[in-house]
């Protein structure tokens, strides 16, 4: 069943009292967090160019939730390059009432760090195969794309919170496609998703929540609003007077 304002896990964050205007307080996006940012029962995401601040804000909220940095769950914490920021310590979060029954921090850039370390826990022989939670098949003997989509499908099993930035990243436009079914599936079955991404594709969600970020700070859009469909837009209606411009032909 869909969550709801009233069952979300995740109500809203803000940003608590902080005495330096370094980074990552120094991003605008950040900023705008002294204001309340409240979430979508089911799918918010967090869109906007590079250097916005999009993944320092998301391993932010996971941080704050008590979830490694670098990806996974609240049992994994392993760190291959100790680069997050101390946003985690600042940010006040706003739980629902109802507790999810999984917590997942799904992280592109990491993820390759995050599936060594589940066969190194796996070689150690402790309890169950984590592997098997992943559809039981080594997610480095698989595509990148195709390990990405075995943790959607296997890993995350409903009732849950996932955070995920940039999972488009390996994955084909017809697997985008293929990720919304997937993202309503998880919605049907009570999960509230928090997204990071830069694909049009996975923003169409409809009622969504679509923040983006800019240099200004971040505002609500819509789907047609944000900066990535504009551009795609813009390239497919007229891609050789694009070209043309760009290449100087």
């Amino acid at each position: 069943m869909r969550l709801s304002e009233e069952t979300q896990y995740v109500r809203s964050i803000c940003l608590g009292q902080r005495e330096s205007n370094e980074f990552p307080f120094s991003l605008p996006a950040v900023q705008s967090l002294q204001e309340r940012l409240s979430f979508h029962p089911n799918v918010t995401y967090i869109v906007g160019e590079n250097g916005m601040g999009k993944s320092t804000l998301l391993e932010g909220i996971a941080g704050a939730l008590g979830i490694n940095p670098e990806g996974g769950t609240k049992n994994f914490n392993f760190s291959s390059y100790d680069s997050h920021s101390n946003l985690q310590n600042f940010l006040k979060v706003t739980r629902g009432v109802h507790r999810p029954n999984d917590l997942f921090f799904f992280r592109a850039e990491t993820y390759y760090n995050l599936a060594t370390n589940i066969e190194e826990l796996d070689r150690e022989g402790f309890g169950p195969k984590i592997i098997d939670s992943y559809g039981g098949q080594s997610l480095h003997e698989q595509s990148h794309g195709e390990s990405f989509f075995a943790t959607f499908m296997y890993r995350f099993k409903g009732e849950g919170l996932y955070i995920l930035d940039e999972p488009e990243a390996a994955l084909s436009p017809i697997r985008q496609l293929s990720m919304l079914t997937r993202i309503h599936e998880l919605v049907l079955e009570g999960s509230q998703l928090i997204i990071s991404t830069h694909s049009p594709i996975l923003m169409s969600y409809p009622d969504a929540k679509i923040l983006q970020l800019t240099e200004k700070g971040m505002c609500d859009v819509t789907l047609e609003e944000t900066d990535h469909y504009v551009t795609m837009k813009q390239f497919f209606d007229d891609k050789d007077r694009l070209l043309h411009h760009l290449l100087n032909r």
